[in-house]
């Protein structure tokens, strides 16, 4: 590798994590990397004075712009709409920030935010860049980016106050027991009462059309859904960060079934249905 090859290598995982996160959607990512590396093997690296910084400048304004793309996409989408899982883990040296920002539920969070409200708070309080940069990066003021920035936290605060716990396997086995048998008891013994179900069908799949609220209504909905057909095969993942059972039904395409908990309950789970989500959970991508 020339030293240009090398400096794209080594920042690549980050560069696809911040795209990522301001995303939600691991296929444009990839997009939104490959075009910054194009452009990047277009010049002359020995000019720039910190190409680090360059890169970064690159993919957020990449990203920003396919994000405008995204939402034409998402005025028509058929139902509730979930980010796209990758199959990542969590490591001890992960630091919290960065593995929280990962997770499915604070996607959705996050998606809450203007994508330049997502890309400002990212560059500032998951990466650690100067605002300098970030004005440049979105085509705002540093000061701007500051209140950006500001009113960012405020409402990720206010809308994620305490972030989850870690979703625990064992308590997703025996959720998926209990509903595969049609046990209700055992079912609302392991939901919070005030659990939310949301399933991303597209407008392929047969999904609830709207979150489902509540331990009774999500238990009679699971256990419903799961007399429809036969699981003929279950193996368990790691997506975002969170445990998940990959279930194909019938040998049909698989469902991604994941969530998270508090305090031994489960508080949200989420079933992904939506093919076109699916295929990047075999990729295994480096990202931070």
């Amino acid at each position: 590798m020339n030293t240009a090859d090398e400096v794209f290598a080594a920042e690549r995982p980050r560069l696809l994590g911040l795209a990522y996160r301001i995303l939600s959607s691991y296929t444009d990512a990839e997009d939104v990397v490959q075009e910054s590396w194009i452009r990047w093997q277009g010049i002359e690296v020995n000019t720039i004075e910190h190409p680090v910084a360059y890169l970064t400048t690159i993919v957020t304004r990449l990203a920003l712009d396919r994000a405008r793309t995204i939402a034409r996409r998402r005025e028509h989408y058929v139902g509730p709409w979930l980010p796209e899982p990758i199959a990542i883990q969590r490591t001890p040296e992960d630091h919290a920030e960065i593995a929280e920002s990962l997770t499915l539920g604070f996607l959705m969070v996050l998606d809450r935010l203007s994508p330049t409200e997502r890309a400002v708070w990212l560059l500032a309080d998951v990466f650690g860049e100067p605002y300098g940069l970030i004005a440049s990066a979105v085509g705002k003021s540093e000061a701007a980016c500051r209140q950006i920035a500001a009113r960012a936290r405020r409402r990720l605060r206010e809308e994620r106050p305490e972030p989850p716990q870690r979703l625990d396997p064992r308590l997703l086995r025996q959720l998926l027991a209990a509903v595969s048998t049609g046990d209700l008891k055992g079912t609302l013994e392991l939901l919070h009462a005030d659990v939310v179900l949301i399933s991303d069908g597209g407008s392929e799949h047969r999904a609830a059309r709207h979150p489902v609220v509540g331990a009774d209504r999500v238990a009679r909905l699971a256990i419903n859904l799961s007399r429809r057909g036969e699981m003929t095969s279950i193996r368990e993942a790691t997506v975002n960060g969170a445990a998940a059972f990959v279930v194909e039904v019938n040998g049909s395409m698989p469902i991604v079934i994941t969530g998270e908990q508090h305090e031994g309950k489960i508080t949200c789970i989420y079933l992904l249905l939506n093919e076109d989500k699916l295929g990047s959970l075999a990729a295994n991508p480096v990202i931070t």
